[in-house]
């Protein structure tokens, strides 16, 4: 039997935060560190220091991914709070205020001026403050953040995929590292645009050119400025 909690819960949406913070770290942990092995590759004659930046770059990403992936969705969490917080100041001291916002809210979409004010009455009976959260503010259970789920999905993801470069450098060729690197970063990008698409229920083959366009040149970049310095360490 479908119920309309089943319902909703079958919608790409509902993943749009996880997926988010989880594509955003494999891909991170994929092109940072791949141009980062890349840069030290182009300058480097031995493996040692090309391990010693990629695993040093693998744990400092994954961290400052985490941190900085907690904090950013604590600071929209705190304007939420302090939303909500002022919405329900704004139910106490104007109640009728508010109906009537709740109701043009209604109206704009589309429904009759009497409709809009019923539906406004007896949403606000049934949950004045769910209510205006989720219409006026736009604060919904897909839309909230969750500091923890971004910053655990976000760290994991960039983890696992900075791991995956670092496979490469543990027996590629020295000589030809480079080359390796960006041939196997290219797959890993693809295999990642096109987990994500499938996931997201989004376009395969633009998930993928996005993904590897940005991959490619940030890598070139990471190159030319090995080449550049041009020490071998």
């Amino acid at each position: 039997m479908i119920t309309i909690d089943n319902y909703l819960d079958s919608h790409y949406i509902h993943r749009s935060n996880w997926l988010r913070a989880a594509v955003l770290g494999a891909n991170d942990g994929i092109i940072s560190i791949s141009s980062l092995a890349i840069g030290v590759s182009a300058a480097s004659a031995t493996r040692e220091p090309i391990i010693l930046a990629t695993v040093a770059g693998l744990v400092a990403g994954a961290l400052s991914m985490a941190a900085g992936e907690y904090v950013s969705v604590s600071s929209q969490t705190d304007i939420e709070k302090a939303d909500i917080e002022r919405e329900i100041q704004e139910l106490k001291d104007m109640p009728e205020e508010e109906l009537k916002i709740l109701a043009q809210i209604f109206e704009k979409r589309g429904l009759k001026k009497e409709t809009a004010m019923q539906a406004a009455i007896e949403l606000s009976e049934k949950d004045a403050l769910g209510t205006h959260i989720r219409e006026e503010l736009g604060i919904n259970e897909i839309s909230q953040a969750n500091p923890i789920q971004a910053a655990f999905a976000s760290g994991a993801s960039f983890t696992v995929g900075g791991f995956l470069p670092l496979l490469v450098i543990l027996f590629a060729p020295v000589k030809s590292m480079e080359y390796w690197l960006y041939g196997f970063t290219i797959l890993f990008l693809i295999i990642l645009g096109t987990i994500s698409a499938k996931t997201g229920g989004s376009s395969i083959i633009k998930a993928i050119l996005r993904i590897t366009i940005w991959g490619t040149i940030a890598m070139g970049l990471s190159a030319f400025v090995g080449y550049l310095f041009g020490v071998k360490v």
